[in-house]
């Protein structure tokens, strides 16, 4: 239950926008500090991006004893996870635990949009204002709005002639969806259209995928967790996230430290085709310099073409799942189960869109530039996000005389260390644009910002401090390293049109938003900044 409404201004010490796993940990770290928070959701649970992505086959690409809060030893000693990788309802079963056990609810408010966040000149305080009519007035507004939160608008010629349901993966129904017998279209193959279509086409009687744009997928091989091993990690979780905080990613992922092309052909297929069966992220960590080094990233993008030709039984079908024109990598990579397998059913067909123009969509259906007609009883819509600025472009914030962030970020978004943006006074962002984000364990990258948002307030609460703000000098240094090291890398190589660069919304700024260097980089980054005087942040008495 949500606390009753107020109709008078409430006072906190801060405001925190999001109730997922930046949420839940901001309240149980302010709280555990000193300080009052509410936090804002516009969800009917908890959860953030799961609870919204609630589509069949919705699952985490990280080991669940990774995926999960280290904040406290009971918590992770009592939870029992059951697979490798968590699902949906398990990862929103696990986070409700952590609201109740930590008694977080009280300070949650649910079913709540954030409309507007002001920051006042005068008194150097936030004002929130919510759809529902409150208003909470903040010394710190902390967004914890997630990375993928806000789908991109739907681009599908004459969509809205379709008169049947559609359903979006990103806000899928609480109470499913039954597709037994019926005529379905499946439009996008990014991580949802991935994991949601192979389930999809167990039930339907027909199951039409649409494909813009190949992706590499990787099998995941999940499975049941066998209890000794369990019972392992939890006998050593102390030093397991320890060994996390100490790798890249933010995971222990057993990355091999020789290079493609320092071992022979044979070793190297051996070494692919061991991670391929062996599944998950882990195939990422074949060799260094995968990411790096074009001839390398060539090797292991003609090793997963290859597999697909074992897999895939029609050669044509086969042909237009394999993906060219950008490095594997370069759009995010997608873990999946059995998602080659799906088209080898006979209730399943490929239209590959660069080969077969889509003339428009239809009231019954959609029809092809050569005059293919199709008629669908539902249509599926797994077509992305606006990543990374999608939820703040959605609110009105303004920072000092009133300036809005879309305003301050009509060039590309603009951070100093992915924590503050100039002119926007004590607004600490978590874990998102200029940060390890995306390209790391989520909550590893989290749990980190949190630490060094709380820890900040702290500070200024020990010396005094009112406000602490980005200099305009010190972001454009930061996009500019951002951009620098994303640079070293093939992330922003290729035609991927990846939403890494925003390159998947017309019209938007392309600049690389997430900080390609690693989270252990990045926590020495700004631990220098920190100990020479918060280098790059303005703090006022």
């Amino acid at each position: 239950m949500t606390a009753a409404r107020s109709s008078t201004p409430t006072e906190v010490d801060a405001v925190v926008v999001g109730a997922g796993f930046s949420g839940l940990y901001l309240l149980w770290k302010l709280r555990k500090h000193g300080y009052t928070a509410v936090a804002l959701d516009k969800g009917k649970e908890v959860g953030g991006t799961w609870h919204w992505n609630r589509y069949p086959g919705a699952r985490c690409d990280v080991d669940s004893h990774d995926y999960s809060f280290g904040f406290d030893e009971g918590l992770e000693q009592e939870w029992e996870w059951s697979e490798r990788y968590p699902s949906q309802p398990e990862l929103q079963a696990y986070l409700a635990h952590v609201a109740d056990r930590f008694d977080l609810r009280r300070d949650i408010r649910l079913e709540t949009t954030v409309t507007e966040a002001h920051f006042d000149d005068d008194t150097k305080k936030w004002t929130v204002r919510t759809d529902a009519g409150d208003t909470y007035v903040a010394k710190f507004c902390l967004m914890a709005v997630g990375c993928l939160s806000v789908p991109k608008d739907v681009d599908v010629p004459g969509l809205e002639n379709y008169t049947g349901p559609i359903y979006r993966t990103s806000s899928w129904p609480e109470e499913g969806v039954d597709f037994s017998g019926l005529r379905v279209a499946a439009i996008g193959t990014g991580s949802s259209g991935v994991q949601a279509i192979p389930e999809i086409a167990k039930q339907a009687g027909q199951l039409t995928v649409l494909q813009r744009t190949a992706n590499f997928v990787i099998p995941a091989r999940n499975h049941k967790l066998d209890p000794a091993y369990v019972a392992d990690i939890k006998a050593n979780y102390r030093e397991r996230r320890l060994l996390s905080r100490s790798m890249p990613a933010g995971c222990i992922r057993d990355d091999n430290p020789k290079t493609a092309f320092e071992v022979s052909d044979d070793e190297r297929r051996a070494e692919f085709e061991k991670r391929w069966e062996g599944g998950g992220i882990a195939f990422l960590g074949a060799y260094s310099d995968l990411m790096v080094d074009q001839k390398a990233n060539d090797a292991v993008s003609d090793f997963i073409r290859s597999k697909i030709d074992e897999i895939v039984t029609d050669p044509d079908t086969a042909d237009s799942l394999k993906p060219y024109g950008y490095p594997m990598g370069a759009k995010r990579p997608v873990v999946g189960t059995d998602w080659y397998e799906t088209f080898n059913r006979d209730n399943v067909e490929l239209v590959d869109l660069r080969k077969k123009e889509l003339d428009g969509f239809t009231e019954k259906g959609m029809r092809l530039a050569d005059g293919t007609d199709y008629e669908f009883d539902a249509i599926v819509l797994a077509t992305g996000f606006d990543a990374f600025t999608g939820a703040f472009s959605t609110m009105d914030i303004r920072g000092r005389q009133g300036r809005s962030l879309n305003e301050a970020w009509s060039e590309g978004p603009k951070t100093h260390l992915g924590l503050g943006t100039a002119g926007f006074p004590n607004m600490f962002i978590i874990a998102n644009v200029g940060s390890p984000s995306v390209l790391a364990n989520m909550v590893t990258a989290i749990e980190q910002h949190v630490e060094w948002t709380v820890d900040t307030m702290d500070y200024m609460r020990d010396q005094d401090l009112e406000t602490i703000e980005a200099t305009a000098e010190a972001q454009e240094a930061w996009v500019e390293t951002v951009e620098e090291i994303a640079n070293m890398t093939l992330w922003p190589q290729g035609e991927s049109g990846s939403w890494y660069r925003g390159a998947n919304i017309e019209g938007k700024p392309q600049i690389f938003m997430p900080y390609a260097g690693g989270i252990v980089l990045y926590e020495e980054t700004w631990n220098e900044v920190r100990e020479a005087g918060f280098k790059g942040f303005v703090l006022q008495p």
